[in-house]
Order: structure tokens, then sequence, then C-alpha cells
């Protein structure tokens, strides 16, 4: 072995190793089967030190889980059907998306999205992730879009998917309709504004709003019916100011007798009560901001503003006019397109849904069947469901997605579908059928479908990698597939990824999509307050460069330091002390050579109390590691291996055992034997532990000392060290590193070499204690640098002796 750990070349040896033998299919792997609904990765440019921490932690459960027997089937996706794609192929490749058409435009986006495939791959091979790379989907191919338009299909004709005239939140500045699940609330400066109506009498009714811009659009107005002020109002009209329609004056308990004056303005639209209104009470639709973001032409002096200048124009106006009381400035919330943080609109379109409002109890239900890691990241998902108020809209106005395989009969308004067998289908490109009525006069869809839409499959997609003879993902031979073993996502997508995969599996086979979902946190700047991937910091802490600095093992090391569910800062100084750590294992392993090739090939009938108490502590090791990993606790996992790798393996093992090694004509050859053969077993255990968390040491250690041409990452936890439980060696050893540890001390305070030889090294205890110390003489003389060991039976703290006449030192030790 050389002297230093040459990370660079044993990464790229074991990358040959791995990809030449297939070291991760299935088929090499044999056992229970364990699936792994990996996320795709949004392709839109770079990957940033977010995605190594969350992917990393997944890639750390599958290697513990395919060492613990399993098969693991760990498929890996790439999302480039969205917004971010078709704006990352449209600046790269300077054209526009609904110039070329959309099947053009697609294979545009996998010829250049297959490039960033390579290097998303390349990447993720650098971190050593043991992906099966033979099973890969990207959410815009034929397949992909085949199955999502299949899903629609069927989903349509199970009755969950409604199409109507619908007022929808809409986003003017991405122009398409958004799901409640891409929004975000974000507290904005606004006025609270006082303005004066009219009634039929002429006399003043004040309402306070935050919208003057939607007057034009104001078709009610409403109050508390327990509002005594305004009782007398019922059934009359009010005149709004500056446009003059007159509106119905009606009553609603939902009007908040507190708040503001109590009157309250109903325009189409300026917040979901409006929507509720407006279906409920069946008034009027004016429309006053168009798709565009701009006011409409029925909007007289605001037409053609946009809405903040429309705001500014009216209050003006309202002021000229006499009409505008006072202005309260306030802070609200106010929802805005998580995409690009403009703010949501509402707007009646002809749209697709499906129903889940209906259904929010089911989806409660399949959540309490579901295994959440951590446990508190199903309250996200139930508050987000309990709180739903919409239907899913899965309409969407751009050109780059994935078409409804649909047509609409422009005589009999009938919905035609396109069958299974045409599937991936884009109608605006393919000869409409003939409408059940006869009629030949159809009009393609021209939407896309959401994204989500898409991503929600992903179950049905590992499918279809899974079974390549498949031929249908959602017929009944994927409920055999179903439920995959485990989801890893981050929390910020519950709501969304998380939510409606439950339910679109559901709906198809009323089946759970996975039995477990563990959930990352993100990655902080290092101060700790904002996200890494929006930091002006993350710059200095690309992948690239990271890797080009730290052994990948080194990186993996401090994503294993975070906890399941919880953001962490980045954190340099945990990377040193990974650093750190690699360098230990190579210098231990590098001492433990040449003693493992001597080690017997049978197991050794008396092993002696230092190895009887190794292989426990390293039992004991074991069993708490599983423990945690059962919870998916990598990182106290990580934790207990330290433990036993640092203090009980390296601290005390190895320097008990020095003495035998480098004097074994002070001991019985067979003891000696006995000691290299427990170093074979406890090494080969401390690589397994350390396997998941550093894949590329691990290998490069295994090849060296065990040269089996074989892979550490397919040893099995089982088939190495069996369980041993030597209790009475264990208590024993236990008391000799208490004599050890003083001894160190009691060098050190007096500022002695370790080495420094004492003439008499006298331990003072009870009979019982001193018995038990008597069979490892040896041992601690050899150990303590001690020429002679002396029992005494008493109480005593450690007493120093000096003898000047020959510089020679002796101390009594109290045990």
């Amino acid at each position: 072995m050389d002297k230093r750990y040459d990370h660079q070349s044993a990464e790229t040896d074991a990358r040959q190793k791995w990809e030449q033998e297939k070291t991760y299919a299935r088929e090499n792997n044999p056992g229970k089967l364990y699936t792994i609904d990996t996320p795709p990765p949004t392709v839109s440019g770079k990957l940033h030190i977010g995605h190594i921490f969350s992917y990393t932690q997944t890639d750390i459960i599958a290697r513990y889980k395919r060492m613990s027997g399993f098969s693991v089937f760990y498929p890996f996706g790439f999302d480039d059907n969205g917004l971010p794609t078709e704006k990352f192929v449209e600046k790269k490749r300077k054209v526009r998306a609904h110039e070329l058409g959309r099947s053009e435009f697609i294979k545009l986006c996998l010829e250049e999205t297959k490039e960033a495939h390579k290097e998303f791959k390349e990447l993720w091979q650098r971190m050593g992730l043991s992906v099966n790379w033979d099973s890969c989907y990207s959410t815009i191919s034929d397949q992909a879009r085949a199955i999502s338009q299949e899903s629609f299909i069927k989903l349509y004709e199970k009755g969950f998917i409604y199409r109507k005239d619908e007022p929808a939140l809409y986003c003017t500045t991405c122009r398409t309709s958004v799901a409640q699940a891409e929004l975000d609330d974000v507290e904005k400066p606004s006025h609270f504004n006082d303005i004066v109506f009219k009634d039929e009498q002429g006399k003043d009714l004040i309402v306070g709003t935050t919208r003057p811009e939607l007057l034009p659009s104001c078709v009610a107005m409403f109050y508390n019916p327990n509002d005594e002020r305004y009782k007398h109002l019922k059934g009359k009209k009010a005149t709004v100011p500056l446009f003059g329609q007159e509106v119905p004056i009606l009553e609603d308990e939902h009007v908040d007798i507190e708040k503001g004056t109590g009157l309250v303005m109903c325009c189409t639209f300026g917040d979901k009560t409006d929507i509720e209104w407006f279906k409920n009470f069946n008034l009027p639709y004016k429309q006053s901001i168009g798709l565009d973001g701009k006011m409409t032409e029925n909007t007289g002096i605001l037409a053609g503003l946009k809405v903040a200048e429309a705001r500014k124009k009216v209050l003006e106006e309202l002021d000229k006019a006499g009409l505008l009381l006072r202005q309260k400035e306030i802070t609200h919330a106010v929802n805005v397109h998580e995409r690009c943080k403009k703010d949501i609109e509402f707007a009646v379109l002809q749209q697709w849904f499906i129903k889940i409002t209906e259904h929010k109890q089911k989806f409660l239900d399949l959540a309490d069947q579901i295994n959440w890691y951590p446990t508190f990241m199903k309250a996200r998902y139930r508050d987000w469901v309990e709180h739903l108020n919409w239907d899913w809209c899965i309409s969407r106005q751009r050109f780059y997605g994935i078409p409804f395989p649909a047509w609409h009969c422009q005589d009999c308004n009938e919905v035609v579908l396109a069958s299974i067998d045409q599937l991936p289908i884009d109608p605006q490109e393919t000869q409409a059928p003939t409408c059940k009525c006869g009629s030949s006069n159809m009009q393609a869809d021209t939407d896309v479908m959401d994204t989500w839409n898409t991503s929600a499959l992903t179950p049905f997609l590992c499918y279809a990698l899974f079974n390549p003879e498949y031929k249908s993902a959602i017929d009944e031979a994927a409920q055999e597939f179903l439920p995959m073993s485990m989801r890893p996502q981050a929390h910020d997508i519950i709501r969304t990824w998380a939510f409606y995969t439950v339910t679109r599996t559901w709906m198809h086979h009323e089946m759970l999509p996975w039995k477990d979902i563990i959930i990352s946190g993100h990655v902080l700047a290092p101060d700790g307050q904002e996200k890494l991937s929006k930091s002006k910091t993350q710059k200095a802490m690309v992948p690239e460069q990271l890797l080009s600095t730290y052994p990948a093992d080194v990186i993996r090391f401090w994503t294993a330091s975070g906890s399941l569910g919880h953001d962490v800062p980045f954190s340099e100084n945990q990377l040193k002390i990974g650093l750190k750590l690699i360098t230990k294992l190579w210098n231990a392993f590098k001492f433990t050579k040449e003693h493992i090739a001597q080690a017997p090939a049978e197991k050794p009938a008396d092993l002696g109390g230092v190895n009887e108490w190794i292989l426990h502590e390293a039992t004991a090791a074991f069993a708490q590691y599983q423990s945690y990993f059962k919870n998916n606790e990598f990182g106290l996992a990580l934790q207990s291996v330290e433990n036993f790798f640092w203090h009980h393996f390296c601290d005390n093992y190895l320097e008990l055992i020095k003495d035998q090694l480098f004097n074994p004509d002070n001991y019985d050859a067979q003891q000696v034997a006995a000691t290299c053969w427990t170093l074979l077993h406890v090494g080969l255990r401390i690589l397994q532990l350390y396997a998941p968390y550093f894949p590329f040491i691990t290998e490069n250690l295994y090849g060296s000392l065990y040269g089996n041409g074989a892979s550490i990452h397919q040893t099995r936890f089982e088939e190495v060290q069996k369980h041993h439980a030597f209790e009475d060696s264990a208590n024993t050893m236990r008391l000799v590193t208490s004599v050890i540890n003083k001894v160190r001390k009691f060098k050190s305070e007096n500022q002695l070499s370790l080495k420094t030889e004492l003439s008499y090294l006298t331990l003072v205890g009870t009979d019982e204690t001193l018995s038990q110390l008597k069979q490892q003489e040896q041992l601690i003389k050899g150990i303590a640098h001690a020429k002679e060991l002396l029992f005494e039976v008493g109480e005593l703290d450690v007493v120093m002796l000096e003898h000047k006449e020959d510089e020679t030192w002796s101390a009594k030790i109290g045990i």
C-alpha cells in the first residue's frame, strides 16, 4: 500500500470496475426486491451542492439495503418536461419553441438534454451513486409521453377528470394557468383604501379594498347578515364609483364584521372568496385583467395599463372625485407563482381538472398507511390536504410539454380521445377522428399537461423500466410492482410530488405508490440564513470544484452529517473532519495489512480475551448500526461506526495488540495467530460498515487486503461476522483499557513519552478486579511499557514515584 491514499486513481479504478463488472446490477445482487422511486432532477443547467446532499443520502440507504441482502432496483430519471428545460434549450440553441412546432422542439430538447444527461451522470458517478444506469427515463421521451397520455385517458374514463370553463389561478407573466401547489405566499406592502360607493338614495357606502383596479369587475356588494349596521340594505343596489354600474347588495356570513367597514365588494376575481360568491350567487363574469396582464378594453380609463399602473391611476381618479376617504399602509400575504415570483391572478378558462377535493379524506387516510421518515413530515402533507380548496388543474397554456390526447367536436361538444395504441400523440399534428355524432368538424386540444401530471407517474415510469416487456404501464401487471419500497425527496415538494403521486396511484389501482417516504432537507449557506442554491456563496461550492479539492468519500461524509427533514448549513469544517477520517482509515489498514495476510483460514479454538473483547464490541456496534438504519437514521448509524473505529479499534485494540505483533516471541504462537484472524474479520466488518458512506476507499482497501477480485459492495453483512457475545472478556478488557488510559494520563501529565519504560507498575484494587487483570498481565506490560507488574489489594489513586539515581519511573494505579 502507498504511504498516502491516492483518491483520484482509486476513484477512477473503482468506477471502471463497477461499470465493467456491473457491480450494482440486480442480476448480480440476488435477494428480496427493494425498489427506489428516485427523484428525476430538472434539466435546466448545472447541478448544485443541494443535489449532491440529498441524492447521496439516498445512495447511502441503497448501498446499505444491498449489503443487507436485498436486490436493489435503483433507477434514475431526468425531468426535462417543463418550463425550465424549455428556457434552457431556447437560450442555448437561440430558438423559440413555438416557431419550430411542438414535435420538432421536443426532438431538439431530447438532443440537447441528452448532453446534459451525460454531464449529470458523470457527476453522479464521480460521487459514487450505485444507480442502475441501464434503467433511466426522460419525462419527455416517447415512453413517458405515452404513459402520461394513457393515464389521462384511463382517469377520464373512470370519471376522475373533467373539463369545464372555470375560474383558474393564472400567471400573466408565464402566460399559463397554475395549480394551488405552485403558489408561494409572500408578504408585500400595500394600502387598504376606503372608497365611497353610493346606495339607491345617494348615501355613502364605504368599502375597504386593496384591489381598487378591479372596480370595473365589481358585480356585487356583501355584508354579514348579523351586522346591524347594514341589514336595511338587504335587496338594495349600490353604484360603483367611477365606472357607474349598479350591483346587488347581498348577505353572506363569510364577511368579517370587524374587518374594515364591514362592507366588501365582490369582483371577478380578486380572491377565492370572490369565486365562491360568483358560483354561489350566480353572479355575472366581468373580466378586467387580460391574460397578458394588462387591463382589458372594457375597463375604460384603465384599458391597456398593467395592474400596478392601473391601481395607481384609479386611486388618483378616486381622489380627484373625492371618493377616496383614507388610505392605511399594510403588509399582507400575496399569492405569487413559485416559478417567476409574480402575483397570481384569476381567469376563466376552459381547463382540464382532476377531482381531488371530494377525495381529501381518502388521501389523508392513505398518508397514515405510509411510513414517513422523519415522522413529523406527515404533518406537512396532512396540513396541505386539509386546506385544499381547488381541484387539481392540469391544463397549461404553454407550447412545450405533453399534449392532451383529445379533440373537441364543434357540433356536439363531445370530447374524443385517442386510442391507447396511438400513443404518444400530438392531436394538432394528427388526423382527427370522426365524432360519434358523425361530425368531422373536430378541433385539437391545444393545451399541454402540468409537469407534475407526468412526475406524479414516476412509479409507473419505473415499472416500465423494471419490466421492458410491458404493454401498458397502467395495467394490472403494475400492481405486482407496487407499492415501491421507498420514495426519497425534499420537503418542499411534499405538496406536489408526494401528494400528486399518492393521488394518481390510488386513482389507478387503489394502492399506495410506496411503503416508505424519506424526506431530506435543504443545504443552507454557511451562515445558515438562506438556501445555498439561492445564495451568492454557492458559486464557490459547485460540486465539480469540491471534487477537485476533496475525495468524493469526504463529500459523502458531509452529506451523512445531515438529519432527515432538517436543513443543514454547508460546512467545510465537516469536510476536513471527513478528510481526517479517510487518512485514519488508510493508515490503520496499512498497519494491519501484513498481519491480516498471516491470518489462519480456520478460526482458532482460543481467541484470547483481547480478541474476544473487540469481536464483542464489533457485534454491539453492528447491532446499533442496524437499529439506526431501520429508521433510516444514517447519520446516527455513522456515529456508531465512528465510535467503534476510533475509540475501540484504533485507540485501544491496535495499541493493545501492537506488542504481540512487534514482539511475537513474547507470546504464544496460537495467541498471535488468533489476533491476526481477529484483525482479518474485524477489519472486514469495519470496511463493510463504512462502505455505504465511503464506497471508493473501502473498495480500494478491500481489494488490497482481501484481494479476491470481488467488490466489497457485493459482500453481505450477515456473511462476515457472526454474532459474538463475550461478556466476560468484554468486562475484563474494559478494566484493561481503564488501566492503559490511566497510564497514558500519568505519562502525559508528567510530559513523558508514552514509550517511556516503567520499572514497576503496581495495580491496586479488589481481589476480583486484580484476578481479572492478572489474566492479561503480559498484554498490560507490553502496552504500558512496564518491566514488572505488581498487584496490591486496597484502594489508591495514581501515585508517581521518581528514582533519580537511575532516572527510572514507576507508578501505582488504583483500579
